[in-house]
C-alpha cells in the first residue's frame, strides 16, 4: 500500500505544515499579544476550513459516482490536470514566502485584533482554506489513480498527524527546521510526482474522448516488464509511469518536468534572503467591546453551511436512489410502469409478475442493442437493472422460458451524449465462425492420427528417443486444438487426462494418454510398458476423428474458449501442474496461445463491429505473450517453467493473465441473447 500512499503522505506532510505553521503563528502571536480570549476565532477558522475541504472532497467522490465511465475518465482527467496546477503553484510559492511567512502572518494577525472577530476568522479560515482544499483536489486525484482510497488516506493521515506534530514542536521551541531546506526538497519530489499525475490525468483525458491519440503509444514496456511486481508497483504508484504510455504522456511528462524543474532550481539560485526587520510589531490597541452571542453559534454555522452545500450538490448533482423505477415484467406484458428516464446510470427494480421464469432486456428498439440485462428472474421475485442511459430510444425486452418474447413501448431520451451497448449475436451470426473452427480442428485431427501412430512405431521398436521428440510434436498438435473444459467428450480424459484425483497417481491403471506416456518416457520405463498405453493414444486420437464431426458444439461455446483455453494454460501449465518430466510446458502454453489465436481468427469479424478497440489491445497481448514464450524455446529445447527465473516467470504470468483479463469481455459480447 506503500506505493500508493507515498505521494498523499508528502502532500499531506507539505500542506499540513504550511497550515500548520500558520496556525502555530496565528495562536503564538495572540498569546503574546495577551489575547488567549480570542483564541476560539482562530480555531473557528480552521474548523471551518477543514469542513470546507472534506465537503468538497465528498462532492469530487460523489459527482464522479454519477457519471457514465467516458464521463468519469474526462472528469478525473481534468481534475488532474487542475491538481498539478494548484501543487506547481504551491510549490514555487511556498519557495518564496518560506523565509518571510512568520512576518507576514504576524501583520495580519496585528491588523486583525484591531479590526474584530470576524476578521480573525476570515484570517485563519484563508490561510487554512487554501492548503485543505489543495489536498483534498490531490488527494482525490491520487486516489483516481491508484485506483483505490485506503492507500492514499492511510498515506495523508499520517502525513497530517506528522505535521501537526511538528508544528507542535515548533511552538513549543524544542524543535528546529530549517523551514527553507525542508519545503525546496520536498518541493522538488513533488514535481516530479506532479509530472506523472499530469501524465495519468491526460490519459484519462485520453480515454474520454476529450484529447486524441488514445492508441499512439510511445512507449510498450509491457512485454519486458512485469506491471504486477513491485518495483513495477512503487513506480507506478509514486511516481504514475506506466510501461504502456502515449506520445501526449510522455511529451507533457517530459515538457512539464524539464520546464518546472528549471524554473524551480533557477528560483533558488536567485532567491537571496530578505534582511530581517528590526521593528518591534506594534501593540495591538484593546479590543473593543462586542455585543455578547452565544459561543457554539459561529463554530456550528461553519460547520453546518459547508456541509449543507455539499449534501445539497451531492443530492441535485446524482440520480435519487429512491428515484428507481419499477418495472413489471411477465408472459404477457413487458415494462409496464416504465416512463422516460432522465440521462445518466439509472437503476430499475424489475419485478416478475407472470407465471415463468424470464430473461430481461433494456434494448434499443431499432437495432436490438443490449444496454442492461437480467438472466433468469424468477416469477415473484424483483432484482436490480443499472445501466447507463443516454440520448436514444429504449424499450423493455422480455423472454418468457418456454414463451414468445414480448416487447414494450418504446420511449425517447434527450441529452446525456452516448452510452455502450452491445449489439445481439443470433445463431446464425456465430454458424459461419463455428465451421471455421470446427475445420481447423478436423484438419488438426487430421495431422494428430498418424503422428500418434508414428509415436507409437517408435515406442513399439525401443527407439525412446525419437519418441520422446514425437511425443512432444503430437502432444502440441492436440494442445493447439482448444481442447479446454470437455471440448471433445470422454475422448479428452483419455488423450490429455491428469493422473491427479486418481487413486494410484501416476500409477493408476486409468491413467492414459499424453501424460501416461510422458511420465514414461522420462522416468526410464521401458519400452514394453509404454507400448500399450501408446498404442491405446494411437487409438483414441483415430476414434475422436471419427467421433468429432458427429459431436455436438454449442455455438455459444465458442466465445468461450477464446477465454477458457488460457485460463487452462494459467492454471496448469505455467504452475508446472502438468509437467510428468518432460519440462516441456511452456511448449504447451504456446500451442494453446496458437489455438487462442485461430479462435480471435474466427471470431474477428463479429468483435470488430461490436468492440472496435478491444481487439488492437488483444493482438498487443498475444505478441508480448508470443515473444515471452519464444525466448523460452532454444531449438528442440524449452525451459521447465520450474527452470525460469524469478522475473522471467512472473513475466510470463503478467502478460497472460493481462491477456485474460482483455478477452473476459469476449464471452458478453458474443452471448446469444434469446429473442423468442
Amino acid at each position: 500500500m506503500w506505493d500508493a500512499a507515498f505521494p498523499s503522505f508528502l502532500i499531506g506532510l507539505r500542506e499540513g505544515l504550511e497550515a500548520g505553521l500558520v496556525v502555530s503563528i496565528l495562536v503564538a502571536t495572540l498569546v503574546r499579544a495577551d489575547a488567549r480570549s480570542r483564541l476560539p476565532q482562530v480555531w473557528t477558522g480552521v474548523l471551518a476550513a477543514i469542513t470546507l475541504a472534506m465537503s468538497f472532497g465528498a462532492v469530487l467522490t460523489f459527482t464522479a459516482a454519477s457519471l457514465s465511465a467516458t464521463a468519469q475518465e474526462a472528469f478525473g482527467g481534468t481534475l488532474s490536470v487542475i491538481a498539478v496546477a494548484f501543487v506547481t503553484a504551491m510549490v514555487f510559492w511556498m519557495r518564496r514566502s518560506a523565509r518571510s511567512l512568520s512576518g507576514e502572518i504576524k501583520e495580519k494577525v496585528t491588523g486583525a485584533l484591531a479590526m474584530g472577530s470576524g476578521v480573525l476568522i476570515l484570517t485563519s479560515f484563508l490561510a487554512v482554506g487554501r492548503e485543505g482544499l489543495e489536498t483534498a483536489l490531490f488527494l482525490w486525484t491520487t486516489a483516481q489513480a491508484a485506483g483505490e482510497s485506503s492507500g492514499p488516506l492511510t498515506g495523508a493521515a499520517i502525513g497530517l498527524l506528522l505535521s501537526a506534530a511538528l508544528c507542535w514542536g515548533l511552538y513549543r521551541r524544542v524543535l528546529r527546521i530549517n523551514l527553507t531546506k525542508f519545503f525546496t526538497a520536498t518541493g522538488a519530489v513533488l514535481i516530479v510526482i506532479a509530472a506523472g499525475v499530469l501524465g495519468y490525468g491526460l490519459r484519462d483525458l485520453q480515454e474520454g474522448g476529450v484529447l486524441p491519440g488514445k492508441a499512439a503509444y510511445a512507449v510498450d514496456l509491457s512485454g519486458s516488464i512485469d506491471a504486477g511486481s513491485w518495483y513495477s508497483t512503487l513506480v507506478q504508484g509514486v511516481f504514475n509511469l506506466t510501461p504502456v504510455m502515449t506520445w501526449l504522456q510522455v511529451f507533457c511528462y517530459a515538457g512539464y518536468l524539464t520546464v518546472v524543474m528549471t524554473l524551480f532550481v533557477r528560483g533558488l539560485r536567485a532567491t537571496t534572503p530578505k534582511p530581517a526587520s528590526g521593528r518591534a510589531a506594534p501593540a495591538p490597541d484593546a479590543p473593543t467591546p462586542a455585543r455578547r452571542r452565544p459561543a457554539w453559534v459561529v463554530p456550528v454555522a461553519v460547520v453546518t453551511v459547508p456541509a449543507l452545500l455539499a449534501g445539497l450538490a451531492v443530492a441535485f448533482g446524482r440520480p435519487k436512489p429512491g428515484a428507481a423505477e419499477t418495472v413489471a415484467v411477465s408472459e404477457k406484458d413487458c415494462g409496464e410502469g416504465f416512463t422516460a428516464p432522465s440521462p445518466g446510470r439509472q437503476t430499475f427494480q424489475m419485478h416478475n409478475t407472470g407465471d415463468k421464469t424470464a430473461e430481461v432486456y433494456l434494448i434499443d428498439p431499432a437495432t436490438n442493442a443490449v444496454y442492461g440485462e437480467i438472466e433468469g428472474l424468477a416469477p415473484g421475485t424483483t432484482r436490480a437493472l443499472v445501466a447507463t442511459v443516454a440520448d436514444g430510444a429504449y424499450a423493455w425486452r422480455c423472454v418468457p422460458s418456454g414463451g414468445t418474447a414480448v416487447t414494450s413501448k418504446a420511449v425517447r431520451v434527450t441529452g446525456g451524449g452516448a452510452a455502450k451497448a452491445v449489439v445481439p449475436v443470433s445463431e446464425h451470426d456465430l454458424s459461419g465462425p463455428l465451421a471455421q473452427y470446427r475445420t481447423y480442428v478436423d484438419e488438426g485431427l487430421a495431422a494428430l492420427v498418424p503422428q500418434t501412430r508414428t509415436l507409437a512405431d517408435d515406442i513399439r521398436h525401443n527407439h525412446l528417443g525419437k519418441a520422446r521428440t514425437d511425443w512432444l510434436t503430437a502432444h502440441r498438435t492436440y494442445a493447439a486444438l482448444g481442447a479446454a473444459y470437455g471440448t471433445f467428450e470422454d475422448f479428452d480424459q483419455k488423450i490429455d487426462g491428469r493422473a491427479a484425483g486418481l487413486p494410484d497417481g501416476v500409477h493408476d491403471k486409468d491413467f492414459t494418454g499424453f501424460h501416461r506416456i510422458e511420465y514414461g518416457l522420462w522416468h526410464g520405463e521401458p519400452a514394453t510398458s509404454l507400448t500399450a498405453p501408446a498404442q491405446q493414444l494411437a487409438a483414441d486420437a483415430a476414434g475422436l476423428r471419427k467421433a468429432f464431426p458427429h459431436q455436438d458444439f454449442d455455438p455459444t461455446d465458442l466465445p468461450l474458449r477464446a477465454h477458457e483455453v488460457l485460463e487452462n494454460t494459467l492454471q496448469f501449465e505455467l504452475t508446472g501442474d502438468t509437467d510428468e518430466g518432460s519440462g516441456t510446458n511452456l511448449a504447451t502454453a504456446d500451442a494453446n496461445l496458437a489455438g487462442t489465436r485461430e479462435l480471435l481468427t474466427v471470431l474477428r469479424p463479429l468483435l470488430t463491429s461490436r468492440a472496435p478497440h478491444l481487439l488492437p489491445t488483444v493482438d498487443a497481448d498475444v505478441a508480448r505473450l508470443q515473444k515471452l514464450l519464444d525466448s523460452a524455446h532454444h531449438g528442440s529445447h524449452w525451459t521447465p517453467v520450474g527452470q525460469l527465473d524469478a522475473t522471467a516467470r512472473a513475466r510470463v504470468n503478467g502478460a497472460t493473465g493481462q491477456l485474460l483479463e482483455d478477452l473476459s469481455p469476449v464471452p458478453d459480447l458474443l452471448e446469444i441473447r434469446k429473442s423468442a
